[in-house]
């Protein structure tokens, strides 16, 4: 091959490696669910298209390329071209979907509330292939391998094939699987309604002992260095390590219902979490010692997500914050007009988030 040619293909190899890694291709952007952005956004992002979509929205966008992927409460999956907005396709459920999509090889994996997990074609919307639990799903889906999990509220976590939809395994919680699953090497974890942190071998779906907090949970945890960190809905909020299960640390924020809907962030030395009791505030992750508190005005069900030294995080209140990430100061805020549930996607150097009122919004740099 000419010098030319080979200088031409490597830089496409790299322009190609370099798009995949700036995709926000899931819940929280990756299976170890950190919600930690692929690059650095703005301080100051702009308003690049506003988009209603029926029945309003509480799911996070999925970002491939020039394409995103949303759940819609009035029963669809919506797709829309990342740079104007426009809809790509749209595909019917059957019940509201709240849970996030998360797209890979051309596919896109969500469930729906009437229990129904679907495999669409990520370019038409066609449906591939359908799986029903036995109640409904708010679980988002990850992608490990040849397999997908999800969570239902019949108490089971599933491991389908991701051609066929065809079940690989099975494991049972002693209450709802709200959470959306974690993989940390061959582990799936999973925070479930029953107080238990589960430790799951994602090729057996076996079960190994696992770590009691107390409170129930809905939301994912956040694996980082051999830790998953949760908050729980009595106000809790831990560490556990991966090998043993043991609890490294443990606090609690229980004044004004300091309950944990959303999931947490990890990055650096932060553990970052929303709350309701109207903050968001960061912990040290070795220690659990508090880092430093921002007062959001009101319930916070929104996951926080990192992008380089900056925090995103919706809030009840319908406002969209970007905050210091070592110092919690407000450096920007965008009102929204109603309240936010959804959390920040960002990719392809745009965010992109959802209101419960409708509107989908997409920002720039």
């Amino acid at each position: 091959m000419m010098r030319s040619a080979r200088s031409a293909v490597l830089a496409l190899i790299a322009a190609a490696t370099a798009a995949c890694a700036a995709d926000w291709p899931s819940f929280r952007g990756n299976a170890a669910m950190t919600g930690v952005a692929p690059t650095p956004f703005t301080d100051s992002p702009r308003l690049a298209w506003r988009v209603n979509i029926a029945g309003g929205v509480t799911s996070t966008a999925a970002i491939v390329g020039d394409a995103v992927y949303v759940g819609a409460r009035g029963k669809a999956v919506v797709s829309l071209r990342l740079s104007d907005g426009r809809i790509r396709w749209q595909t019917p459920t059957k019940g509201p979907v709240s849970a996030s999509p998360a797209v890979s090889g051309g596919r896109v994996f969500v469930g729906d509330e009437s229990g129904v997990f679907y495999a669409l074609s990520a370019t038409s919307g066609k449906q591939l292939w359908k799986y029903t639990t036995g109640d409904k799903i708010m679980s988002s889906a990850t992608v490990v391998g040849d397999t997908v999990l999800v969570g239902s509220y019949d108490n089971y976590l599933y491991c389908l094939d991701v051609a066929t939809g065809k079940k690989r395994w099975s494991s049972r919680a002693d209450a709802q699987v709200h959470c959306s699953p974690t993989v940390a090497g061959d582990l799936v974890i999973i925070a479930s309604c029953d107080g238990y942190v589960r430790f799951i071998n994602r090729h057996t779906g076996k079960q190994r002992t696992p770590s009691f907090l107390g409170g129930n949970f809905a939301t994912a945890p956040a694996y980082s260095a051999g830790a998953v960190f949760v908050g729980d809905m009595a106000g809790n909020y831990a560490a556990v390590v991966t090998n043993s299960g043991q609890v490294a640390w443990k606090t609690t924020f229980a004044r004004n219902g300091g309950a944990s809907y959303g999931s947490p962030a990890v990055s650096g030395r932060y553990v970052i979490f929303g709350s309701r009791n109207r903050n968001v505030f960061a912990l040290d992750r070795s220690t659990g010692a508090s880092k430093w508190v921002f007062a959001a005005g009101d319930a916070v069900d929104s996951s926080p997500v990192v992008a380089g030294n900056r925090v995103f995080v919706g809030c009840d209140n319908g406002r969209l914050y970007c905050l210091d990430l070592a110092t919690g100061r407000k450096v920007w805020q965008y009102a929204l007009g109603s309240g936010v549930s959804a959390s920040p996607a960002i990719g392809g150097n745009r965010l992109v988030i959802g209101t419960e009122g409708g509107s989908l919004y997409c920002f720039r740099k």
